[in-house]
C-alpha cells in the first residue's frame, strides 16, 4: 500500500484540495473505496477541518496495509471466526505495536466509519462490529443532576475501554517558574494570555492585534471586559470549527497586553516591511503560523528550563481548573489567576515576574 498526499492539482468541483490523502495498491491504482469514503467522508460529511485528514488517511493505510500483509480481503466480514478481521487488528495495535488506547480508539473509529459507509454503498453485507450498552463512568460533577444517561451509553463492542485521565494543569509554583523562565517578552505575554484566557495555541497564534484596546480609555471600569473571537470579522481570528464565542479578560490583563502594544511589539514589527493584524510575531517580525506549532516549541523549550512538562493546552486546562477554584471561592469573580493568589505586578513586560501573595 500506499498513502500520498495530493497536490494543489487535485480538483474537486473547482477547489483544490491540497494534502488530501490518497490511498493506492501496490500497483500504484487506486484504492477505490476507501478514496470514495475519504471524499465523503472528509469533504461531505461532518468532518470540516483539514486537520482530520493526516490521521484518517493513516488509520486507514494502515488498517489496509495490515490485511495486505496477512493476507486478508477486506470485504471478508463473515469469516466465521470468533474474532474479525477488525478487532484481530485492534490486538494488533493494543500488542504488537503498544499503541495507546486513545490512538487505536482514534484508529478504529476511522476504520468503523468506513465499513459503515461500505454497507450503506452495498460493498459489504454487515458490519464486523456491533453495539453493546456499557456502563460509563462520569464524573461531571455539579452537573450530576442533569446527566439522564442512567450510567449507561451505547458503545462499539470492538473499542478498548477509555482509561480517563484527569487533565493535567500546573499549580500555582509551577505557573511562577514557567513565567521566571520566560526572559523573553513576547513569549511570557503569550503564555499569560493563555493562562489568562484559555485560548488554543491557534488562537493565541492568530488572536487579533484589533482586539487590543486601553481599557482605561472613555472611563470603562469593569472588572472582567468581553471580547468577541469571530472568524468571519476580517482580522483573521481562527477558532476552532470556526465558531464565533466570546471571553472574558480582567481589566488589569487587558491593560498589560495594551501596554505590551505601545512599548513593546513595535520592535518586532518593525522586523517586517509588511504589517501584520496578529498580535503576536515572530522573531523575523512575522504572524505565527496558523496552527500554533511555533508557539507550542516556545511553551515546551520554556518548560524544560525548569524541568516541567507544559504545553500550550495545559495553560487552557490551568486556566479552567483555577477559574473554577476561583469561581467556587469568589462567587462571580473571574479573573482565576489573580483570584487565586498570584499577582501579576506592573512590571511584567519588562522581566520581573510575577509573585505569590
Amino acid at each position: 500500500m500506499e498513502l500520498i498526499w495530493a497536490t494543489k492539482d487535485l480538483v474537486i468541483a473547482g477547489r483544490p484540495y491540497t494534502g488530501f490523502p490518497i490511498l493506492l495498491w501496490d500497483t500504484m491504482e487506486s484504492c477505490v473505496p476507501v478514496n470514495d469514503f475519504l471524499r465523503h467522508y472528509l469533504l461531505r460529511g461532518a468532518i470540516g477541518s483539514t486537520k482530520s485528514w493526516p490521521s484518517t488517511g493513516r488509520a486507514l493505510y494502515d488498517f489496509f496495509s495490515f490485511l495486505q500483509a496477512h493476507d486478508i480481503d477486506w470485504r471478508d466480514v463473515d469469516r466465521g471466526e470468533a474474532k474479525s478481521i477488525v478487532a484481530a487488528y485492534r490486538d494488533y495495535c493494543l500488542v504488537e505495536c503498544e499503541l495507546a488506547r486513545s490512538t487505536t480508539r482514534q484508529r478504529l473509529h476511522y476504520i468503523c466509519k468506513f465499513y459503515e459507509y461500505a454497507q450503506t454503498q452495498g460493498w459489504v453485507n454487515s458490519l464486523p462490529f456491533s453495539y453493546e450498552e456499557r456502563t460509563v463512568k462520569r464524573d461531571i460533577g455539579f452537573l450530576a443532576h442533569v446527566d439522564a444517561s442512567g450510567g449507561k451509553a451505547m458503545a462499539n463492542d470492538l473499542m478498548p475501554r477509555a482509561h480517563k485521565v484527569l487533565p493535567k494543569y500546573l499549580s500555582m509554583d509551577e505557573i511562577r517558574a514557567i513565567l521566571q523562565a520566560a526572559e523573553n517578552p513576547h513569549h511570557r505575554i503569550m503564555i499569560l494570555l493563555g493562562l489568562q484566557t484559555g485560548l488554543r495555541r491557534e488562537e493565541i497564534a492568530t488572536f487579533p492585534l484589533a482586539y487590543i484596546f486601553d481599557p482605561d480609555k472613555n472611563g470603562r471600569r469593569e472588572h472582567n471586559v468581553r471580547i468577541r473571537l469571530d472568524p468571519f470579522d476580517g482580522h483573521g481570528m481562527l477558532t476552532k470549527g470556526s465558531k464565533a464565542r466570546d471571553i472574558y479578560v480582567s481589566h488589569r490583563f487587558l491593560s498589560k497586553l495594551y501596554r505590551y502594544v505601545v512599548q513593546v511589539r513595535g520592535e518586532r514589527s518593525s522586523l517586517s516591511p509588511t504589517k501584520y493584524e496578529s498580535l503576536f510575531l515572530n522573531q523575523f517580525g512575522e504572524p505565527f503560523a496558523n496552527d500554533g506549532k511555533g508557539i507550542e516549541r516556545i511553551v515546551r523549550n520554556i518548560g524544560k528550563k525548569v524541568g516541567i512538562k507544559v504545553h500550550p493546552h495545559m495553560l487552557r486546562h490551568t486556566y479552567a481548573t483555577h477559574t473554577l477554584v476561583a469561581l467556587q471561592r469568589n462567587r462571580g469573580d473571574i479573573d482565576p489567576l489573580v483570584c487565586s493568589g498570584l499577582i501579576i505586578p506592573d512590571t511584567i513586560l519588562g522581566g520581573t515576574v510575577a509573585t505569590m501573595t
